[in-house]
């Protein structure tokens, strides 16, 4: 693929923000302070709107058109209304969660798209699931991927961030398998994103022309990279990357995700609740700033991202790998769950007392209600 390609990708999706954000304030589709969402003013929910419209032109230009794609295009276009008309309107989370099931079914059935192997996480034979389990897993990680990237959405970039390591990490490993098509995919999505997250940290015209990424933009980023590590990890020929690989590129909205619905279940509480204790929140009260927490974060994504590519480059044993991360998800669980008294064990240490008592007293006040 040429550059030619990239060059289009990005000032097409850099000038349609500026189109979609007229229309956005117009119709409403625009984004509210209230008391979860701290920001100023209107911000149009017009990135994830900007960035499908603009890959859908380009995959039709650039890259070979068949039937997968033409599916891929279909049910991401279904994803991203929805989005868009939960975006304006706030539909039921139930509503939201049918529709993607629905688009899960279709993606098994007319695709042929499905996990159906975990490869060798047990030992020295591979885990072949019946297809009823099949059915259900994929399902299960169809609405995982779109729901762990919806979570994170929650400060300016981190979305953008977060979603071009997992599509830089698929990328280099279709790129180091010989499949260049896919590896430009990879890129051309990157290469989508970067206007929206230039816009939605202010840079370079400041916060005037702000965007966010909206409900149609995770989804169709969640649905886009579970679509992509499908076709990665359960290849009928071959298989480019190991399922086990697929957890540590996407690490850090998986954890999230499913660490604060635990939590939320513990508390008796609905999953799918909102509430301000995602790690982004966390590394704001502890006294991290925006831009220093979007930092830290997209950080140890990478990490976690090249540790996976570098076990599935050097082949080392899956069950090995599945049980790291299972430690690290366990040291991560217990690490948010405690967080407030190890930052007041840190503030301690380094004498800021008053400080570590307050920070400790605000965190369990917001882990009670």
């Amino acid at each position: 693929m040429t550059a030619t390609a990239f060059i289009f990708v990005f000032v097409m999706s850099f000038c349609s923000l500026f189109v979609f954000r007229k229309v956005a304030k117009r119709i409403g589709l625009v984004d509210k302070p209230n008391a979860r969402k701290l920001h100023q003013g209107v911000i149009p929910l017009v990135g994830g709107v900007s960035i499908f419209s603009t890959l859908v032109i380009a995959f039709l230009l650039f890259t070979p058109v068949d039937s997968d794609t033409v599916l891929f295009l279909i049910s991401a276009a279904i994803l991203v209304i929805t989005g868009v008309i939960d975006d304006r309107y706030d539909i039921s989370f139930k509503v939201r969660l049918v529709i993607q099931a629905a688009v899960s079914l279709a993606m098994i059935q007319i695709a042929g798209k499905s996990l159906h192997n975990l490869g060798y996480l047990m030992g020295s034979e591979a885990i072949e699931l019946p297809l009823a389990m099949s059915y259900l897993i994929t399902i299960f990680g169809v609405i995982g991927a779109i729901n762990a990237f919806n979570m994170v959405d929650g400060i300016d970039g981190l979305l953008g961030g977060l979603a071009s390591v997992t599509f830089a990490a698929l990328g280099y490993m279709f790129f180091i398998d010989g499949n260049e098509a896919l590896a430009a995919v990879c890129g051309l999505i990157v290469t989508a994103m970067v206007p929206y997250i230039m816009l939605n940290l202010g840079f370079p015209l400041g916060r005037r022309f702000k965007v966010f990424m909206g409900d149609a933009g995770s989804i169709f980023i969640g649905f886009t990279v579970i679509w992509l590590l499908i076709e990665a990890t359960q290849g009928v020929k071959t298989t480019h990357i190991r399922p086990v690989t697929a957890l540590w590129v996407i690490a850090v909205p998986l954890m999230d995700m499913a660490t604060i619905m635990i939590r939320r279940i513990r508390k008796g509480q609905s999953p799918f609740k909102p509430d301000r204790e995602h790690l982004h929140h966390i590394c704001q009260r502890i006294g991290l700033s925006s831009g220093m927490s979007l930092v830290v974060i997209c950080t140890l994504a990478s990490v976690l991202a090249g540790i996976g590519i570098w076990s599935d480059v050097n082949k080392v044993s899956e069950s090995v790998m599945f049980f790291s991360f299972l430690a690290v998800f366990v040291g991560y669980f217990l690490a948010i769950s405690y967080i407030w008294r190890i930052t007041t064990f840190i503030h301690k240490l380094v004498g800021s007392t008053k400080s570590a008592e307050l920070n400790l007293e605000m965190g369990q006040s917001n882990l009670e209600k």
